[in-house]
């Protein structure tokens, strides 16, 4: 189980951080107490593999409670738990040009009086946390991309940086409106003029080696294959999380199955993430 405890100073953007766990794959809490931190995780643990990424937000706004944390994460290190610890920090003048801008409440304004003042306390006392994070990132000037652009990098692997969903579908009942990339391979011959393939699919091996069987479906292939991989890397590199890649014919059952099948099978020899959906399959 990997596990990311994100924290730092107030206005540092660990709301914006959280969302980036999410598109990563993390399951995520906002505002963990540290003293239910090893609660969660053993529930977690419980339920499998659904939940091997977990990423939470602890911060002062659980008060006291907070001043668990430095003790929570030894304890954990002691006992051989993945965890990482990332600090968001910001300067004095960024964070209370930010508190001014957005009006929002600073959680120790009420003890220091003053938003200065909390913002000097609160430094104080997230000093001992910050000294064992295994991540600090200073957002003073940092932009929302670029702040993602860390994280990712920081925290993504090929095989979570980016979920490609692969959807073959039939133009007749209508386009698929979330896609990305779409290919319309109705140029190619169909199967379904073919009496013995046409109660068949595109997950049929002999459906499967028809289309592949004429030259123009293994060259249009080959130049979708040496596009994708080609751009994948790139999407990546922007921050991108989710890609669709569309292919289309007349029914959805034989030639966009059969593409979407062998490129869902390449994209996964090369580590990456891959779901494919047949969505007219079965009419």
């Amino acid at each position: 189980m990997e596990i990311v405890i994100i924290t730092g100073m107030s206005g540092a953007g660990k709301s914006a951080a959280v969302n980036v766990f999410e598109d990563l794959g993390f399951n995520c809490v906002d505002n963990m107490p540290p003293v239910l931190i090893s609660k969660f995780i053993e529930v977690c643990s419980s339920a499998g593999t659904k939940f091997d990424r977990l990423a939470m937000v602890v911060d002062m706004r659980t008060g006291i409670l907070f001043n668990d944390l430095f003790d929570e994460i030894i304890k954990f290190r002691q006992s051989g738990v993945n965890i990482k610890i990332l600090f968001l920090e910001a300067s004095d003048e960024a964070l209370i040009k930010r508190y001014k801008e957005t009006r929002r409440r600073h959680p120790l304004i009420k003890s220091e009086g003053s938003l200065i003042g909390a913002v000097k306390a609160e430094r104080e006392k997230l000093s001992s946390v910050r000294a064992i994070s295994d991540y600090v990132i200073d957002t003073s000037f940092l932009k929302t991309k670029n702040l993602r652009d860390q994280i990712v990098q920081k925290f993504s692997s090929s095989e979570t940086a980016l979920q490609i969903t692969i959807i073959s579908f039939g133009q007749k009942y209508g386009p698929q409106l979330d896609v990305d990339m779409q290919f319309d391979v109705r140029c190619l011959p169909n199967p379904f003029y073919i009496s013995e393939l046409k109660q068949q699919t595109g997950m049929d091996s002999d459906v499967y080696d028809y289309v592949f069987g004429f030259n123009s479906a293994k060259e249009y292939y080959r130049r979708i294959i040496d596009l994708v991989t080609m751009l994948l890397p790139q999407f990546c590199y922007e921050g991108k999380t989710n890609l669709t890649i569309g292919f289309c014919c007349t029914g959805g059952k034989h030639r966009s199955v059969a593409f979407a099948l062998k490129l869902g099978e390449d994209l996964r020899a090369k580590g990456y993430s891959v779901t494919v959906i047949h969505r007219d399959i079965d009419k």
